[in-house]
């Protein structure tokens, strides 16, 4: 499942193409993904003039001049792609069409935005853009992490108490939005927090010390264009880089890079997922 590093740069690579730009034609060549699609969602969306592309965790948001906002979730293979940008930024024709192309938007611009997703477990719908906050897959989230309203005194207050392991902490959307197992790992292992670890009784200073460390994950992997984990590719088509940077993610038996240390990568299983650390120098 695409985390925020990814969504975030599927952002980044459609808001030229699609950010003041209409929506000349939509079509819709299914009538759903994980669940079924608005009703007249192709009719409601063509002609619609896109105002601003963001992003809320780990799904992309296009606001649209009709009052209305559109959810994209990706999914576990989705993928929005771009063809055919006047701005020169993607320089491949628009390619034939293919089995799962589900989702096509030809803009005024001349660009051609192809959500395709063979596994179908990404998502659409449409929202009234003022209330867009309180649809129930938003309401339930905490603040976004790269954003201000993620502070030392927040994450203290969260791990206050809490029984549960940190990584499961973390990985709580109402918590923290967008992070996922991944940049999880990463993360403490920055901070030589082993995954096990109980979040409540971990030190204050401590736990404010991730807050930087999480941005800092966050930030480099965005800048890598994400990881390119199974089907995640950028918009343009492009795999993305961090995979190559990662600490422990992936890299069990192998020996641990925090200099100094020797010890080894392991993995655990945690709530169904695995847990990359290193025992020696994560505690």
């Amino acid at each position: 499942m695409p985390e925020l590093p990814e969504v975030e740069t599927v952002r980044r690579g459609l808001s030229p193409a699609m950010e003041g730009a209409v929506i000349k034609k939509a079509a819709v060549n299914r009538p759903d993904l994980r669940w079924p699609f608005p009703e007249r969602m192709a009719e409601r969306l063509t002609g619609r003039c896109v105002t601003a592309l963001r992003r809320r965790s780990k799904y992309i948001l296009a606001d649209l001049d009709s009052g209305e906002t559109l959810l994209v979730h990706l999914g576990m293979s989705g993928r929005m792609t771009v063809s055919g940008d006047p701005l020169g930024r993607f320089v491949h024709d628009h390619p034939k069409a293919q089995k799962h192309d589900h989702v096509v938007f030809d803009m005024d611009n001349g660009a051609r935005i192809t959500f395709n997703d063979p596994r179908r477990f990404g998502a659409m719908d449409l929202l009234e853009t003022a209330t867009a906050d309180q649809h129930k897959l938003l309401a339930v989230l905490g603040p976004e992490p790269l954003g201000n309203s993620f502070h030392e005194e927040h994450l203290i207050a969260a791990f206050s108490g809490r029984n549960t392991p940190v990584k499961s902490a973390l990985l709580d959307q109402g918590i923290i939005a967008g992070l996922g197992n991944i940049y999880v790992c990463e993360a403490l292992f920055r901070a030589g927090i082993s995954p096990k670890r109980k979040a409540g009784q971990i030190a204050a200073p401590r736990v404010g010390a991730l807050v930087p460390i999480i941005k800092d994950v966050l930030t480099d992997a965005i800048k890598a264009g994400g990881s390119s984990l199974r089907d995640f590719r950028q918009a343009d088509g492009e795999l993305g880089y961090f995979q190559h940077s990662f600490d422990v993610y992936g890299r069990e038996g192998e020996a641990c890079r925090r200099a100094g240390c020797g010890g080894t990568v392991g993995r655990i299983t945690q709530s169904g997922r695995s847990s990359f650390y290193c025992g020696k120098c994560q505690r």
